[in-house]
């Protein structure tokens, strides 16, 4: 008598039916919107200011706009590699995020270097004398021949150079997780959560050079990433929404009052939170009520804010989820004119002030009207692919 087969493990991704091609999703008018804000938000810290940063939320909480961005790539990305795994098979799916890999990498390379050449211009012409060295570009100058090898192993991070990296580790271990996903179903998730517990206990962190630490630890961070990744392909397969239970709105309430007890203690404005509470907000490790923080924060919205809504089709919900669609490009840009901004003010701190009221508005403007150019170069071709 035949074998029958056994039922695939709950969690693995079957092949779709012969003839039925999965669908891409509709675009969630909410995401962009978030990203956008998001993006001001990075722009607005990276500034270094003290009057607009008091309208992000990084200032109430223990977790601010990266564990935001590294979830919602992980989601994007997870969704995106799992349909092109249901239609075409692994190998396609892996072909397509090599891509993605590659192009991310050389974007951090360009990056780099026009950084490099910023810092080097403005430390000679402005002057900025020691910029180069405060700001860790110095080991270029000294040792290039080690220098450049290291930007190349993506273990050199000079300031604003260590967010790009991250995500690029964090996609390499894409693939991997969602091939276990498929043969494990949710167990798969004890690698990603027991790598972060790893990291946590044993200070698991890889070495930064050039007298550099890493700005995040991605054998911490990733835990965001794929977790990100798990949710993406979960709602791509139809999985059932989030869970509502008041149990879960009392305790992400109760996570988001203790970060805004570490965040008021900074300030002087409340007897400090136990040390351990800030020990376990640290950015670079991702420690644990960081994480959780930032979970609370991406649950609550996710189940309190409509995919689409009134409100978003306003002028300026608009012009963030525009910001939002091309977040890559847009951070790029946004490094440079913050780190503009916040040399600005550090040269004249006696007016930094006015000038903080003035060009965080123009940056902002900036952003989003570089995002509206590249949408309407992106539209023509958009148009081009549907008639072909």
């Amino acid at each position: 008598m035949a074998q029958q087969p056994r039922p695939a493990p709950e969690g693995l991704l079957r092949p779709a039916p012969q003839g039925v091609t999965p669908q891409r999703p509709p675009r969630d008018l909410r995401l962009d919107v978030l990203r956008g804000w998001l993006q001001v938000s990075i722009f607005i810290a990276h500034a270094f200011g003290a009057i607009y940063f008091w309208g992000i939320h990084a200032s109430w909480g223990v977790s601010d706009s990266s564990e935001q961005f590294v979830l919602l790539s992980g989601l994007a990305l997870g969704s995106v590699f799992t349909l092109k795994r249901v239609r075409d098979g692994f190998g396609a799916a892996l072909r397509d995020l090599g891509g993605r890999i590659r192009r991310l990498y050389l974007t951090h390379l360009v990056v780099f270097v026009l950084f490099a050449a910023m810092v080097f211009w403005a430390q000679m012409a402005v002057p900025l004398p020691g910029v180069v060295e405060a700001t860790g570009w110095g080991w270029l100058v000294r040792e290039p021949w080690l220098a450049i090898p290291g930007t190349l192993s993506l273990l050199y991070q000079p300031a604003f150079m260590d967010i790009l990296p991250l995500f690029v580790l964090c996609m390499v271990l894409l693939a991997p997780f969602l091939w276990l996903l498929e043969r494990l179903g949710d167990w798969a998730l004890l690698a990603p959560f027991g790598l972060y517990g790893a990291a946590q206990i044993l200070g698991l962190m890889p070495h930064g050079l050039g007298g550099r630490e890493l700005g995040f630890d991605p054998l911490a961070w990733q835990v965001l990433f794929l977790l990100g990744a798990w949710l993406g392909r979960r709602a791509l397969l139809g999985a059932s929404p989030l869970p509502r239970h008041p149990a879960l709105f009392a305790t992400a309430l109760l996570v988001l009052l203790a970060g805004l007890w570490v965040k008021l203690g900074h300030y002087g404005w409340m007897v400090p939170a136990p040390a351990l509470l800030d020990e376990f907000s640290q950015k670079p490790s991702l420690g644990p009520l960081r994480l959780v923080h930032a979970l609370a924060l991406a649950w609550l919205v996710a189940v309190l804010v409509p995919r689409e809504a009134p409100w978003m089709h306003g002028a300026l919900p608009r012009a963030l989820a525009v910001i939002g669609r091309h977040s890559l490009h847009v951070f790029c840009l946004g490094l440079f004119l913050s780190w503009g901004v916040a040399m600005a003010l550090s040269l004249h701190p006696a007016g930094a002030w006015w000038l903080e009221l003035a060009l965080i508005p123009l940056g902002a403007a900036a952003l989003a009207g570089f995002a509206a150019t590249l949408e309407r170069r992106r539209q023509p071709s958009r148009r081009m692919a549907r008639a072909g």
